[in-house]
């Protein structure tokens, strides 16, 4: 089976190595998102897929705009293709040019959760289970008929990277198999069923700011959804105070939601139902630190957050 592979970040790569492990199956190229300027010093960096493939020795690709591969990838004349995170739309014309069809893996059991942050509304959202799902793209947003799914719990203090890390590698060998299923006919695409879907739109930072009027579990929801991007924060004395980690605390009576008050080291925001205790935070312009260490600096005992 002769495959193109799209796909940029991180979560992309245990797909791309399951592919290059597979004896029955030539990877003939990879294409990923240009370099990107990263860090404080806006150095060119390169995705990770990209790095994984040039170490493999496979040809890499990285067009401003996807339609550019289209003659290279005609010329290829794969089997189909896979696309996991890739981070474009692909046109119509480029579809048309993947053999048997490009094959993307979805970090949700669709048609829950079509979008580009299906994992972090997940995790939002309180889900039991999550999973993955491979199914041949169309040119609607996460619509095509579904070709393999595989389910998984998700952890009670799981963070949504902690969760995507999980799904990347459990949908490595799916994909694997849906190909080789759409490739030789093994796997009839079943549609799916738009009545039952949800959406799961990126959020952008404004999003992540953290409402102390709700319950403790929905702020520990999206203290863990938010994590690690866009990142989960509230303001304390008018500068951001950026929350990576809680856990439910102990009720704070008397106390407006967002007041802080005393913990067992760390300090404990009341929420409208319940309290949370700031487990690991990040001052603006400062590095990663512990509640207790943040609250020996900064005494937000009776101060309000928000």
């Amino acid at each position: 089976m002769r495959v193109c592979f799209l796909g940029t970040p991180d979560a992309a790569v245990p797909s791309l190595a399951a592919l290059l492990a597979d004896p029955a199956t030539d990877v003939a190229a990879v294409v990923t998102n240009p370099d990107r300027p990263s860090g404080r010093g806006h150095r060119l960096t390169p995705p990770p897929i990209k790095v994984a493939a040039a170490a493999a020795g496979v040809p890499v690709w990285q067009p401003d705009r996807p339609r550019e591969v289209l003659p290279a990838l005609r010329e290829l004349a794969v089997d189909a293709c896979a696309v996991v995170a890739y981070g474009a739309l692909l046109p119509t014309d480029v579809l048309a040019a993947g053999g048997r069809g490009f094959v993307n893996l979805h970090f949700s059991l669709l048609p829950r959760w079509r979008g580009a942050a299906p994992v972090q509304h997940s995790v939002l959202a309180g889900d039991a289970d999550t999973g993955v799902t491979c199914f041949v793209l169309d040119e609607g947003m996460d619509t095509g008929p579904v070709l393999r799914q595989a389910s998984t719990p998700v952890g009670a203090r799981e963070t949504a990277g902690e969760l995507l890390d999980r799904l990347a590698v459990l949908g490595a060998p799916v994909l694997v198999e849906a190909l080789h299923g759409l490739v030789d006919g093994a796997i009839e695409p079943q549609p799916q069923d738009a009545g039952r879907a949800t959406y799961a739109p990126k959020f952008a930072p404004d999003d992540a700011r953290l409402d102390f009027g709700a319950d403790a579990a929905a702020v520990d929801r999206a203290v863990r959804a938010y994590n690690p991007v866009p990142g989960a924060w509230t303001t304390l004395h008018g500068e951001r105070l950026k929350i990576h980690r809680v856990e439910p605390g102990a009720e704070l009576v008397d106390r407006a939601p967002g007041t802080g008050g005393a913990g067992g080291g760390s300090p404990i925001v009341v929420c409208g139902s319940g309290a949370v205790e700031l487990v690991e935070v990040q001052p603006a312009g400062k590095p990663r630190m512990s509640g207790v260490e943040y609250r020996n600096g900064h005494r937000p005992d009776g101060q309000r957050l928000g």
